[in-house]
């Protein structure tokens, strides 16, 4: 139904390039059942369903019109949203483009990791995003959390490990009393990205996610993690 009723295809999707993948042949491929691709609806500038007027700025607009994807000629508007489809036909929100960062060669889903941690008894916000570290392809990930003063950061680390795949798992934790949101309530992360893990920045707790539990981010460790002293 969404398909017809907005004309909207899922074209598979490059992390790295944060952009549709294209192939040899210069096209996007439609993603096959349960890939994960952004989310693109046809222009036609003859059916008022379709069309697209775009914004005052016109690189902006150009950043949001998908030219030739599937064939010569064609435009599509992107809409940013990163979405699966199973074998029925049924679409499935996964996350923002620009939300989910590659580790360990796979692609992780800030959504679906910040639901999961959210789960977890005195954890009232999950904030999750990639931030880098030298010497390593990707971002690892990282999660701002807003919890009880009581919480049980042993069982949190327990309850991450059993939720979620090891490449999904955050590597730094950041205690805040609060979280810093948008005028429409959407996580700032990028303030939050651009401080990273970095302790004479960052003033909150930061917790280091070690072989066998959390460890306090001090100095000492943040300059052996970069200088590659202290392995991930």
């Amino acid at each position: 139904w969404l398909k017809w009723r907005f004309n909207v295809e899922l074209a598979a999707y490059d992390y790295a390039a944060e952009a549709p993948l294209r192939g040899p042949d210069g096209f996007c491929r439609r993603t096959e059942p349960d890939e994960v691709g952004e989310a693109i609806g046809r222009i036609d500038p003859n059916d008022t369903r379709f069309r697209f007027e775009g914004y005052q700025n016109k690189e902006e607009t150009e950043k949001k019109v998908l030219h030739n994807a599937f064939e010569e000629g064609d435009a599509w508007f992107r809409t940013g949203d990163l979405l699966k489809r199973d074998k029925e036909g049924y679409f499935y929100f996964i996350d923002r483009v620009g939300d989910t960062f590659r580790w360990r060669s796979e692609n992780v889903s800030t959504n679906e990791v910040a639901e999961a941690i959210g789960r977890f008894p005195g954890v009232e916000q999950a904030n999750v995003y990639g931030v880098e570290v030298p010497g390593y392809p990707g971002k690892a990930g990282m999660a701002a959390l807003v919890t009880s003063p009581d919480i049980d950061l042993v069982g949190l680390r327990a309850h991450i490990h059993d939720a979620l795949p090891p490449y999904a798992r955050p590597v730094f934790l950041r205690l805040q009393h609060e979280t810093d949101t948008t005028g429409t309530f959407k996580f700032r992360k990028v303030d939050l990205v651009k401080q990273g893990y970095d302790p004479a920045i960052v003033t909150d707790p930061l917790l280091f996610d070690d072989e066998t539990g959390y460890t306090r981010l001090r100095p000492a460790l943040f300059t052996a993690i970069n200088d590659g002293t202290k392995r991930l």
